[in-house]
């Protein structure tokens, strides 16, 4: 089990480049991946996802890849000769309307003028997309080393709280056929009083009472809350959960629901309700599970 959360960074050197690959990871529905790098790199951004998605299913992946070229070279300048021409010639039509004023435009200030000189950028060679890839497998196994950690943590505590859940639903179980009979007593007792000692239809009491069962039985739930309880184990033994997780987790919510609503028992009411409190607590956790 992985958890959505982690970070991990990867640097990479050679003789040519050093290579440092950062990534942070938050929980999210889908994959999301959002990569910083220099410019050079981008025609590989597809490259670079893929990579990540051989690592990451699910989660917003914040990637940050500097680059430091180590190479001796010398710099390489280009000149945009047009637009040098457009200035100068726009200086000798000046010098033309204002006779009076000098014209001071030399070679070194047209080069200093916007755009006129910039500076190439060296396209980089096998060796420096080799070298981020590396740095960035370092990372994304630093980042996976973390979030397994922190899985085995959203782990143990979810099959915590799984041991309070079976725990509730064993004393909504043992509570449930009771509450009938408690019905029964109850509605029995008002009859009497009510009548003061006259005779009245044991029949239709019994009928009232069965009637009060069935609407209020809920075997068919506790039976899938057990079953669920079981898949629930299972699933977190897998790497992958967090769909499945989501999917029960719903399902334990509407078992619950159902048997709360179907409760005419004040205990079986306050258990059910804690019950939903802890399904609640591992929906949270489940939230931040790949």
């Amino acid at each position: 089990m992985y958890s959505m959360t982690g970070y991990g960074k990867g640097t990479y050197e050679c003789e040519n480049a050093e290579v440092t690959c950062e990534i942070k990871t938050v929980n999210n529905r889908f994959l999301d991946l959002a990569i910083k790098m220099p410019r050079q790199f981008f025609p590989y951004e597809a490259e670079l996802k893929e990579l990540v998605k051989g690592k990451i299913t699910r989660g917003h992946a914040e990637i940050l890849i500097s680059y430091q070229d180590k190479r001796e070279k010398g710099a390489a300048f280009e000149v945009n000769l047009a637009l040098a021409k457009a200035y100068a010639k726009a200086a000798q039509e000046v010098k033309a309307a204002v006779p009076e004023a000098e014209n001071d435009l030399t070679v070194t200030s047209i080069l200093r003028l916007p755009e006129v000189l910039s500076q190439k950028e060296c396209e980089e060679d096998e060796h420096a997309i080799f070298a981020v890839k590396e740095a960035m497998k370092i990372a994304l196994d630093k980042l996976n080393v973390m979030r397994e950690k922190e899985g085995e943590k959203l782990k143990n505590d979810m099959l915590g709280r799984m041991e309070t859940i079976e725990t509730l639903v064993k004393e909504i179980e043992k509570r449930a056929p009771l509450v009938a009979e408690d019905y029964k007593k109850k509605l029995k007792a008002r009859i009497e009083e009510a009548l003061t000692g006259a005779q009245y239809d044991e029949t239709r009491l019994l009928t009232e009472v069965a009637v009060f069962s069935d609407k209020s039985n809920i075997d068919e739930e506790l039976t899938r809350l057990k079953s669920h309880i079981a898949q629930f184990r299972a699933v977190c033994e897998e790497k992958m959960v967090g769909r499945k997780l989501d999917f029960l987790v719903q399902e334990f919510n509407r078992e619950a629901n159902t048997s709360c609503s179907k409760s005419n028992d004040a205990l079986l009411t306050k258990t059910g309700l804690a019950l939903k409190n802890e399904i609640e607590k591992i929906r949270e956790q489940v939230q931040n599970v790949e």
